[in-house]
């Protein structure tokens, strides 16, 4: 679904035949994996937790292309799990809206305009880093909308990091867990996940 920490970059699709669709509900246990699976973060001093909406957002498929617009709010929690080496869990909970082309699973193709929600999120990997003395967002509570005012290729002119808005540098960030599960209705439903894909979203 979403670039990890844009969003996109990890959902990546082709081109076939239109299918009218009708798969199983994909089921994600993302709950677990973020709070309590193997990959969730250890305990330590909470230093950040924030509520961030994010609007106007690419998804990208298996293809590489942008699949759908993303409207989400996200809450980033970060402990400290000693000093200076810090984990992220970033849970998000949203709707999309889908743009003509390949479907985000690659089995065929989704028409324009067809909305529905996902949810999800992703645990980082311990990483070092610097926090900012004068932090660039509030470090509890609301830290309000941003639009990223993606296009259709990936331009986004409004994408802030939320990294930026904290650490002054970091080393070693990276995901020890990620997924979404994304549900459309009668056109289907797609999980996209580190542990696999399966499913999608298609048709008109």
């Amino acid at each position: 679904m979403k670039k990890i920490l844009t969003l996109s970059a990890i959902l990546l699709v082709v081109f076939t035949t239109p299918v009218a669709f009708s798969a199983p509900n994909e089921h994600l246990d993302w709950g677990a994996q973020l709070h309590s699976g193997p990959s969730a973060c250890p305990t330590g001093k909470l230093v950040i937790n924030v509520v961030q909406k994010i609007i106007n957002d690419n998804d990208s498929g298996i293809a590489g292309n942008a699949w759908a617009y993303d409207d989400f709010v996200r809450q980033i929690t970060i402990v400290e799990a000693t000093p200076g080496t810090f984990c992220a869990t970033v849970k998000y909970q949203g709707n999309f809206t889908t743009i003509v082309g390949p479907s985000p699973g690659n089995t065929g193709v989704v028409g324009d305009g067809i909305v529905g929600t996902f949810q999800g999120g992703y645990v980082s990997t311990l990483f070092t880093g610097t926090l900012l003395a004068t932090p660039l967002a509030r470090t509890r509570g609301s830290i309000g909308t941003f639009d990223y005012d993606c296009d259709t290729n990936f331009n986004c002119p409004g994408y802030v990091s939320w990294i930026t808005l904290y650490f002054s540098s970091t080393s070693g960030f990276d995901y020890s867990w990620w997924g979404w599960v994304y549900h459309a209705g009668n056109n289907g439903s797609w999980t996209n996940a580190s542990s696999g894909n399966s499913g999608d979203i298609t048709g008109n």
